[in-house]
């Protein structure tokens, strides 16, 4: 197995705060003027876009991103330093990163379930970074962030392999997005990663969504990643043509805009664990609605609070609740080291000559 940047009692791999720090290059500035930085390390044949953070309340891919960073550029990166050519930008939504600050606690080994109820924010369609990447050269609406993140990835396309890494709140455990044109390349990557997950304890997230939003179920665990145009007919089938407009190409659609074949591929770690879901595929899956259901009462209790003490023995009476329904928190580390085998697969499918451990 390859070494990957991410630590913890029994890994192979190097963990801790490392000392490397290349240098960045800052791409931008986002609307409330933060630095947006990026990296390009390496020298190798297969071209790697990496980016995070376009999701606010998605913190891990961010972490692992700028973990990394200072890997690569360590004496132990020197082997994926010569696989590949990386072009990095660890956190493309700094302002997203302070609004969500009150829960996303610095090193934390895994988030408060809480916490996390009473102080995210997520953007809303049109302001979704994710889905706000610019439509052609002329399309200055998008947000600053997009266009600095475009304008890099445009100056060095094209790529192979695309990441871009995410989260969701609660689900059954790790679940893999993966371009629907590339998936008779990738199901022997599938098959391992499978074990991987399920060796490490965890269960696959499985749902049946039948090519809504672009997702279709591609085995166990394993989904298309989702497409603007199915998003925008999403919202005009809902009569809502207002929301459907807001929508633009996503990172994967927009770094495929830019040449070649790449293989794009979406990181979904849980932050929180919900056991059985996907026992029945649904739609719609019975478990997950009743999770879905007491989640919704959860938050209405958290933030109906008026005051802090009040909100304080809301957060621990939802705290001892959730944790005899069985929801935990899926620690960092673990989040990391999909993340990573994700990366790994998606690099040897595009023929990266990665080292062994």
């Amino acid at each position: 197995m390859t070494k990957y940047p991410a630590g913890g009692p029994g890994s192979p791999f190097p963990g801790g705060d490392l000392p490397h720090h290349p240098a960045a290059q800052e791409i931008g500035r986002s609307r409330d003027g933060r630095p947006i930085f990026a990296y390009r390390i390496g020298d190798g044949r297969v071209r790697v876009s990496l980016v995070g953070g376009c999701h606010a309340d998605e913190p891990v891919g961010p972490r692992f991103l700028q973990r990394l960073v200072r890997f690569l550029a360590s004496p132990d990166g020197a082997a994926l330093r010569h696989a590949a050519t990386w072009f990095i930008i660890p956190h493309i939504n700094p302002d997203g990163a302070a609004t969500n600050a009150a829960w996303q606690t610095p090193n934390a080994d895994r988030y408060d379930f809480a916490d996390y109820l009473r102080h995210r924010v997520r953007e809303l369609p049109g302001d979704d970074i994710e889905f706000g990447f610019p439509r052609d050269e002329h399309d200055i609406a998008a947000r600053p962030e997009n266009r600095a993140a475009w304008d890099f990835w445009r100056a060095h396309a094209p790529f192979d392999l695309h990441v871009s890494m995410h989260g969701m709140s609660v689900a059954a455990g790790p679940y893999f997005l993966v371009e629907r044109s590339w998936w008779p390349r990738f199901g022997e990557a599938a098959a391992g990663l499978t074990r991987e997950v399920e060796a490490a304890g965890y269960t696959l997230h499985d749902v049946e969504r039948h090519g809504e939003k672009g997702f279709h179920r591609l085995t166990k665990g394993f989904c298309s990643r989702p497409d603007s145009r199915a998003m925008r007919r999403h919202f005009l089938d809902l009569g809502d043509p207002d929301t459907a407009a807001r929508f633009r190409p996503s990172s994967m659609e927009a770094v495929r805009g830019l040449g070649g074949d790449p293989l794009t591929l979406v990181t979904e770690m849980p932050l929180f664990v919900t056991p059985e879901v996907g026992a029945e595929l649904g739609p719609p899956d019975p478990v997950l609605a009743r999770w879905r259901e007491r989640i919704a009462e959860w938050d209405v209790r958290i933030r109906g609070a008026v005051g802090e003490s009040e909100a304080e023995r809301a957060q621990a009476t939802v705290r001892k609740e959730a944790g005899k329904t069985g929801l935990s928190a899926m620690p960092v580390e673990d989040q990391m080291r999909f993340q990573w085998s994700f990366i790994r697969e998606g690099l040897r499918a595009v023929g990266a000559k990665l080292p062994e451990a």
